[in-house]
């Protein structure tokens, strides 16, 4: 059989799609391989949500058409975000491509491949209990995506276009989903979505997610649960409540975007500042030690050097424990898109680097004071540069967008298959990551 090589780009949510491939893929028995030299297929799955995504699927394209050219013969086979909004475009440019196919047939890889015909769903894919996945993510933890499409209208965002609205999966669906992964060692699940607090609420008037916490805390062998990207507006008691079981980590992902009114109001979101602030005090009272993420946009155009400012304070005052911002990307097609893109990409960067270097002193606080505790970490694997070393996460880190811990862990002192958790010592702390050793009892 062909030999396949995948490469995904973007969030979590692309990767469980790319994960659904893999598994049809391995059904009908392609072999995969990590060298390209060696691959006879190469399926890039693409986002496209913003134009810094859009850089990278151009550069990813290109250098399989270059793969693709050495060789006579070799398939290249392009899906995802990308081409569900601009499949018209990429076509004309890229003529070397030999399939596309936008965000409904990911289950169909296969299908695809065989006719050598592209396929384009009519609807959004979503996976079920049912579906089959590799995971990828190693042997303690796995990504589970709970809904597809967004309802929300951010004036900037592009998601409703690419994914259209908020579908939920069934709850049933999701337990029986998590159950699979336990029974195969998963350890930690990270519940993804557009919008997790919205689970449901395309069904009736409230959210499900805190009826699916409380069928996921009964699975036995299931040690920790996350939660990723939620709304700030839609945190309610009830969740609260659940983020104090031992299973739930204590750990919310809550974009507020910006803290100005004024910006607030032209991004069609939320809480300004002053309330956001409000909710970030009632969460830190309900859930002692937990910690918060936040995604922040610079350069908006209503954003002046007021209200620039007031996103700085807004920093300074909420402490986030983990903290990202994006430059805005102007999107075709969003309601923003008509508003004249008035700050320069230089001076939305300036702003960026400024709020980081803000955030670096937060953060290096935050995990200077871990220093001398012992705290329960997850094991991800050895370090890929010093065997000696351990990777592993904190309840308080999230996988792939937060920091690690660095566990100094001889090899040997190690048994043939390392432990799904270990107990380390913090012995030091550097910007973003936790330095730590495993005692000998």
């Amino acid at each position: 059989m062909p030999k396949v090589s995948l490469i995904t780009l973007g969030c979590a949510k692309n990767l469980v799609d790319s994960e659904v491939m893999l598994a049809r893929l391995h059904l009908r028995g392609y072999k995969f391989t990590a060298d390209l030299n060696q691959a006879d297929i190469l399926v890039i799955n693409t986002c496209g949500f913003i134009q810094p995504a859009r850089d990278e699927a151009h550069r990813t394209i290109e250098e399989g058409i270059a793969w693709k050219t050495r060789r006579p013969g070799r398939l290249l086979v392009v899906v995802g975000c990308y081409p569900q909004r601009f499949l018209d475009y990429l076509e004309v440019k890229y003529p070397q491509v030999d399939l596309w196919s936008g965000v409904g047939a990911f289950d169909r890889i296969d299908k695809m491949i065989e006719k050598k015909k592209s396929i384009y769903g009519s609807e959004t894919f979503l996976l079920d209990h049912r579906t089959p996945r590799v995971v990828t993510t190693g042997q303690n933890w796995a990504y589970v995506k709970i809904s597809e499409g967004c309802s929300h209208r951010c004036t900037f965002c592009s998601i409703p276009l690419i994914k259209g609205p908020y579908k939920s999966r069934k709850i049933d669906s999701v337990v029986a989903e998590v159950r699979n992964l336990v029974s195969l060692g998963i350890k930690e699940i990270n519940l993804v979505s557009h919008d997790t607090t919205y689970f449901g609420r395309d069904r009736k008037k409230t959210s499900e997610l805190p009826d699916l916490l409380e069928k996921l805390l009964q699975i036995r062998g299931l040690e920790w649960i996350r939660i990723l990207y939620g709304y700030p507006e839609e945190v309610d008691d009830r969740l609260l409540e659940l983020l104090c079981e031992r299973k739930i980590c204590r750990y919310l992902d809550l974009p507020f975007q910006h803290a100005s009114a004024v910006v607030l109001n032209k991004m069609g979101r939320g809480l300004d500042g002053r309330r956001a602030l409000k909710l970030l005090e009632k969460i830190r009272k309900k859930v002692p030690g937990i910690a918060v993420r936040t995604s922040l946009i610079v350069g908006f155009p209503a954003e002046g050097e007021k209200e620039f400012t007031e996103l700085m304070e807004f920093v300074v005052q909420a402490r986030f424990e983990h903290l990202g911002v994006f430059c805005y990307s102007q999107e075709i097609g969003t309601a923003s898109s008509s508003y004249p893109d008035v700050v320069p990409e230089k001076e939305k960067r300036r702003r960026q680097r400024l709020i980081m270097q803000q955030q670096r002193k937060i953060s290096r606080e935050f995990y200077r004071c871990f220093v001398g505790q012992r705290l329960e970490v997850l094991v991800e694997g050895p370090h890929p540069e010093n065997p000696d070393y351990l990777v592993g996460r904190t309840r308080f880190q999230a996988p792939e967008v937060d920091g690690h811990v660095l566990i100094e862990y001889p090899r040997r002192k190690r048994k043939k298959a390392l432990p799904s958790f270990l107990q380390v010592s913090i012995t030091g702390a550097l910007d973003y990551d936790l330095i730590g050793r495993v005692k000998d009892d």
